[in-house]
């Protein structure tokens, strides 16, 4: 049996939504699926991003991205939407500002 008892080396950082962040993406998930327009999400913490996808069927390809890059904050803002295509619809240096491209009548999704 081999013990090492040399420290492993330290994890490499993960980027994740803080708490107000995650509070302001759930209560505009809640709105979208009492609408009926999503109906399944997946948050993903990576080492260079944070994302929130949102799901019209939990097993298709997501419908919209919201992604978290802090690396891209002082220039492009750290917050993007992208849809499915991977378009990028909005981004921006504030979540509120980016997620006013769901208000309602500004989207809408074509079958």
């Amino acid at each position: 049996m081999n013990l090492d008892s040399t420290p492993s080396p330290p994890a490499t950082p993960l980027v994740f939504f803080e708490r107000r962040e995650l509070d302001a993406l759930l209560r505009l998930y809640g709105r979208q699926v009492a609408a009926g327009e999503w109906r399944d999400y997946g948050i993903a913490g990576l080492r260079d991003a944070a994302v929130f996808s949102v799901f019209r069927r939990a097993a298709e390809a997501p419908l919209y991205r919201i992604e978290k890059r802090p690396a891209l904050a002082r220039r492009q803002g750290a917050w993007a939407v992208i849809a499915a295509g991977g378009v990028v619809l909005r981004r921006g240096h504030e979540l509120a500002q980016v997620l006013r491209v769901f208000d309602k009548g500004r989207l809408t999704v074509i079958e």
